[in-house]
């Protein structure tokens, strides 16, 4: 399994690579377009919305919205910080709800159980995190932005699997994820948090304009939201009786099971630059 995972990781950090580095924005957005749309593919049989017909209607949906934000704010030409900033607070905002229902998991089923609440919540999950990801591409060293995000992700991830496999003893939301621990929820902060102190060591002069305590920051609500991403698709699929979104990445589980960390810390990460002076 260690292995499968290791070489499906390797392939899709590949291609993601070779789309940063090679391709222009507006095919960045359309790539990033169609993850999202096989992200809600996987989301809607989590809604309730189950067959062919009702999650390719769904997917659908996820990417009208994707386009009319791209027409709207717009994010095809030159877009205005101004514009962008406030999608992304709501899109913050809707994260502070997503901690309140996860920390109340089970209890806080009852608000958002139904099918029209859940395929809402996939909106808000999915749509806001293309957003952040495409405006973070149209920002000065956009790619390198969006190439530190995934890392700083990754690194929360992977710290928190080994910290919690080492020292792990308090369960961090055992009515969610019984697995995920305090301790291994701090190492992958700290690993984050770590990451990003690096990179900004090692790029002193791209990133002059912030300073050390304001990148320690964004590392940080970063790999806050990451695991809460995490934990929020986990207590859905936990609702409606699933261990993984599918069964398309071999070793991972579904593709929304990859996605669920990078949407949740995709628009903070964006929003925290911005609040930072970037």
């Amino acid at each position: 399994m260690l292995k499968q995972r290791v070489i499906t990781a390797l392939a899709m950090a590949g291609l993601f690579l070779a789309g940063i580095f090679f391709l222009p924005v507006a095919a960045l957005a359309a790539a990033f377009a169609l993850v999202v749309a096989a992200g809600a593919w996987e989301w809607a049989p989590l809604s309730g919305f189950r067959g062919a017909a009702r999650q390719a209607l769904f997917a659908l949906l996820v990417l009208a919205g994707c386009a009319g934000v791209w027409f709207l704010l717009p994010l095809g030409e030159t877009p205005r910080r101004a514009d962008v900033q406030p999608v992304l607070g709501l899109a913050c905002l809707w994260w502070c709800f997503a901690l309140l229902w996860v920390r109340a998991f089970p209890g806080s089923a009852v608000i958002w159980n139904s099918r029209p609440m859940r395929g809402l919540m996939g909106l808000f999950v999915l749509v806001p995190a293309w957003v952040a990801a495409v405006y973070l591409l149209t920002l000065p060293l956009g790619g390198a932005l969006m190439v530190a995000l995934v890392l700083l992700v990754a690194a929360s991830d992977i710290g928190a699997y080994f910290t919690g496999k080492r020292f792990g003893r308090h369960r961090l939301a055992p009515a969610v994820s019984p697995a995920k621990t305090w301790e291994g929820f701090w190492g992958g902060v700290a690993c984050s948090v770590a990451v990003a102190a690096l990179l900004w060591m090692f790029l002193p002069v791209r990133l002059d304009h912030l300073g050390l305590a304001a990148v320690v920051a964004v590392a940080l609500v970063t790999a806050l939201t990451s695991v809460l991403g995490d934990l929020t698709v986990s207590m859905v699929k936990r609702e409606s009786g699933v261990k993984d979104s599918s069964s398309l990445l071999p070793g991972h589980g579904g593709l929304l099971d990859r996605l669920d960390s990078l949407c949740g810390a995709a628009p903070t990460f964006t929003l925290g630059l911005l609040l930072a002076g970037y």
